[in-house]
């Protein structure tokens, strides 16, 4: 909360000085572009979705503010001035908690301000060298989720999307659920299992296209508890007349402290169709799971 009232202080200055100067600076952020970190090999970082809806921005090294992009920013700074954006998601989709995502570099540029004149800056990052991944794009013949025994309604295997053309390669995982097969529920069966270290950031990333709210969670398993459920994060329902492919950022370093004795975690899914409805639609891709 400190930092919030202090962040709003800062704005609160920022927008008061600009209107006491009539030639402000003015520094125009377009979109964020995720490309591939050229010291690791190709395709390391999986499909490059992205989400990166905001940027800090920094000024000299000093907090302008956190900004949607694209924005138009007015500023009393002029002259040579380094600008430091920084990548923003919507920590676990929740539009009120915007966070600097640990995992992609900073944009950085020197420019010239000049009062009354416009600075456009495109801002372009990718992920840091040597994080560690564990992806399912669904592309290989076989997917690593498998439907737990008592799901009435099981995960296939899509090639191409029949609503909106391909999506970041050519296969996806879908769960269409009816009045008959109305529950779903599957996880994860990694080969040795998610090793997730306590103390570091982890995020789980998703791509998803759904007319069904699913959720998802992560099981900590280990010797004496066998599998111990942690509901997580709900993707809701999109409205069938305009139904689109998102992406989700969610943190998982709090679960994965709270399950200390856990000697392996794997991801799970689950669905319920929506209340009065007779069919629901969930289309997953891009599934990652990213840590140091």
């Amino acid at each position: 909360m400190k930092k919030i009232l202090q962040l709003a202080a800062m704005l609160f200055l920022a927008s008061a000085c600009t209107k006491n100067n009539p030639d402000p600076t003015w520094i125009e952020i377009n979109p964020w572009v995720l490309i591939e970190n050229p010291d690791e090999a190709p395709g390391t970082a999986g499909e490059l979705s992205s989400n990166i809806t905001d940027a800090w921005v920094y000024i000299d090294n000093v907090l302008i503010g956190v900004f949607e992009l694209p924005c138009n920013i007015p500023v009393i700074t002029s002259g040579s001035s380094v600008v430091k954006v920084f990548p923003t998601v919507l920590n676990n989709g929740i539009s009120a908690t915007k966070k600097i995502y640990p995992f992609m570099e900073p944009y950085e540029v020197t420019v010239d301000l000049v009062q009354n004149e416009t600075t456009t800056i495109n801002p372009i990052t990718q992920y840091y060298k040597g994080l560690t991944y564990w992806i399912e794009d669904f592309e290989a013949a076989g997917h690593e989720i498998e439907d737990d025994p008592l799901s009435l309604a099981s995960m296939t295997h899509i090639s191409g999307d029949p609503i909106n053309g391909e999506f970041n390669g050519n296969k996806f995982g879908r769960i269409t659920l009816d009045e008959t097969n109305h529950t779903y529920v599957g996880y994860t069966n990694s080969a040795t299992g998610l090793n997730l270290p306590t103390g570091t950031d982890i995020y789980l990333e998703i791509d998803y296209h759904n007319t069904n709210r699913i959720t998802t969670g992560l099981l900590a398993i280990d010797a004496v508890n066998g599998a111990v459920p942690n509901p997580n994060i709900q993707m809701n329902a999109q409205d069938d007349a305009d139904v689109v492919w998102k992406k989700i950022y969610i943190e998982l370093r709090e679960i994965v402290a709270g399950s200390p004795s856990a000697d392996y975690f794997e991801l799970s899914f689950e669905a319920l169709i929506e209340d009065d409805e007779a069919t629901g639609e969930i289309n997953i891709d891009n599934i990652k799971v990213i840590h140091l």
